[in-house]
């Protein structure tokens, strides 16, 4: 297993964040949708860096304070053999 860290600094950093960690997971979008209780269309708008007023306010509000938002998550590295 690899462990992956990337900062979220924008929505879109957000969103590149979440995809990368789900196919680390081998899970498509409407797997991730069903378990979530959302759509795929909505999963699909978070990967593509769609902000909502709640995300732009918290980042600002981070990039404001000093704050960095970082994520972490493990998968597997596709590079091994």
């Amino acid at each position: 297993m690899t462990t992956h860290t990337a900062p979220m600094r924008a929505p879109a950093d957000f969103g590149i964040v979440l995809q990368q960690a789900r196919l680390a997971r081998g899970m498509s979008q409407q797997r991730l949708a069903e378990e979530l209780d959302l759509s795929q269309s909505q999963i699909s708008e978070i990967e593509s860096g769609k902000a909502t007023i709640h995300l732009r306010r918290l980042l600002t509000i981070a990039n404001a304070t000093g704050v960095e938002l970082t994520a972490t998550w493990q998968g597997t590295d596709a590079s091994r053999s």
